[in-house]
Order: C-alpha cells, then sequence, then structure tokens
C-alpha cells in the first residue's frame, strides 16, 4: 500500500511505535545509560536526605518531614531532567545521518520524533519508579488516595513527555553531541533551583518568589505534594498555589504545542538542508 492511500492515522502510529522500539531495543543494548538515568536521581534523594536534610526545616517532623517535601521535588527535578537525554540523542541520530535515512523512507514525517519522545517517556516511567522505590525506603508515604496518587503520576509523566519535546526542537539545532549535552543542561539549572524542589519559596528573597510560584518546576513539586498528601509548608493564597495541577496540566500542553510542531519543522529543515 503506497503512503498517499495509507490513512493517515493508522500510517503516523504504526511508524511511531516501529520508531519507539527502534530507541527502546537502543536502551537496552547499553545498560549503562539506563544505569546512569536512574543513579543520578538516586544519589539527589540520598544526598540531601541525609547530608542537608536535617539543616532545612519544613514544619513539624524534622527530618523526615523534609523526606516527604523532598521526594516530589526530585520527582519535579527528574521530570524537567528528561529534557537533557534526549537532546544529546537526537542530536547524535542527526550528526550520523540516521533522520536522513529516516527522512528517505516512506514515513509520516512526526513519527521519527514522536517515537523519539515516547521511547524516553517510557524511559523515565522506568526512572520515577525507581525513585519512588528509593523514597519509600528513606521514608517517604504516599498520604492521599490511589486516585490522587495516580493523578500525580500522571502529570509527572505529562510533563516528562512535554519536556522531551523541547529536547527534539534543542537537539536539532545543535551541531554535534557535545555541544548537545551542555544546551540541554545549562538552561534547567535556574528553572531548578529557582523553585521549590529543596526549599520552601517563603525562605527566598521577596523578589524572588513571584518567579519561583509561577515556574513550571514548582508547580510541578507542588501538585506532587499535594496529591501524594506531603508536606505542604507556609502555603498561600496565589493562584500558582491554588490551582497547581490543573495549572501544571495546562503548562504541559502548552509546552507539547509549542514545540512539537517546532520540532517537527525542524526536523524537515534540518534535512531538508542537509542534503541540498
Amino acid at each position: 500500500m503506497s503512503t498517499q492511500t495509507r490513512p493517515a492515522m493508522g500510517w503516523f502510529v504504526a511508524d511511531t511505535l516501529a520508531v519507539t522500539r527502534r530507541h527502546i531495543l537502543k536502551i537496552t543494548r547499553v545498560p549503562e545509560s539506563l544505569f546512569f538515568s536512574l543513579i543520578q536521581p538516586v544519589m539527589f534523594v540520598l544526598l540531601f536526605a541525609f547530608v542537608f536534610g536535617g539543616a532545612i526545616n519544613v514544619g513539624e517532623g524534622g527530618a523526615r518531614a523534609y523526606r516527604e517535601y523532598l521526594i516530589p521535588g526530585i520527582f519535579a527535578q527528574t521530570v524537567m531532567f528528561a529534557v537533557a537525554g534526549i537532546t544529546v540523542g537526537i542530536t547524535t541520530d542527526a550528526s550520523k545521518g540516521i533522520m536522513d535515512r529516516f527522512r528517505s523512507l516512506p514515513m509520516h514525517p512526526g513519527a521519527v520524533l514522536a517515537g523519539h519522545t515516547l521511547a524516553s517517556l517510557v524511559q523515565n516511567i522506568l526512572v520515577l519508579f525507581v525513585l519512588s522505590v528509593t523514597g519509600f525506603a528513606v521514608g517517604w508515604r504516599i498520604h492521599g488516595s490511589f486516585a490522587d496518587a495516580a493523578l500525580a503520576y500522571f502529570v509527572l509523566a505529562l510533563f516528562a513527555y512535554a519536556v522531551t519535546w523541547i529536547g527534539a526542537w534543542v537537539g536539532l539545532h545543535m551541531p554535534n553531541p557535545e555541544v548537545a549535552s551542555t544546551a540541554g543542561l545549562a538552561w534547567l539549572f535556574p528553572l531548578t533551583f529557582a523553585s521549590n524542589i529543596f526549599t520552601p519559596i517563603a525562605t527566598m528573597p521577596g523578589w524572588l518568589q513571584p518567579i519561583a510560584l509561577w515556574n513550571p518546576v514548582s508547580c510541578i513539586a507542588l501538585s506532587a505534594r499535594k496529591l501524594f498528601g506531603n508536606p505542604l509548608p507556609q502555603m498561600g493564597n496565589s493562584f500558582p498555589e491554588t490551582h497547581t495541577v490543573p495549572l501544571t496540566i495546562a503548562y504541559a500542553f502548552i509546552l507539547i504545542g509549542i514545540f512539537a510542531p517546532l520540532a517537527v519543522r525542524a526536523f524537515k529543515t534540518r534535512n531538508s538542508a542537509s542534503r541540498a
């Protein structure tokens, strides 16, 4: 059946699943990459929980309360750092000519990037599972309902998927994997540290607090804390605090709506330029 007569949606889904399978198989064949993507967030949990946890006050409960406060924040940080891996992966495939090979095949134009982002989502769900087990080991507990906990994991996975489209777009503009490894992380550090991941926003300077409140990373962490029933010290009545879950979901769909078309366009442009 030619591409002209194939149903557009079936064509897209089939090609996306084929590309997803390719990237998942690539992960299993290079287990070291999966190992280091798992071990880094676990190290953050252990470092902050046992080294800095006793010095940060989030209310009653001492160090144990801070661990319950911390784990959803590490979830949020891990979700954001998902962008780094796909940035390097996209750039590597492009620099090796793999993107050109995909472009020459009778594939749906959006399936290459959709498959890459879907494979990244699968990997990040595995990372969240390992982090949850680590969290339980250091004292984190889910106090909310099963439905709330399921919604929390859904929101985390949705945002992980959204930021992978940012990584895909950035990766398609990088000349080589070395530059991509820096570009994929450089813009994340201000977002992650100017947020409520590690410390309550009330402890920050007054001029920084509004920025931190509206920071998407803060919204992810706060949404997870609310839904998991974890500590919420010194909550206010601002819009990001009272409507944090719908705001987080809105942020995710806005990012997908902006960066998915931009990434697909960059994919077509880059490959067209490379053939010229």
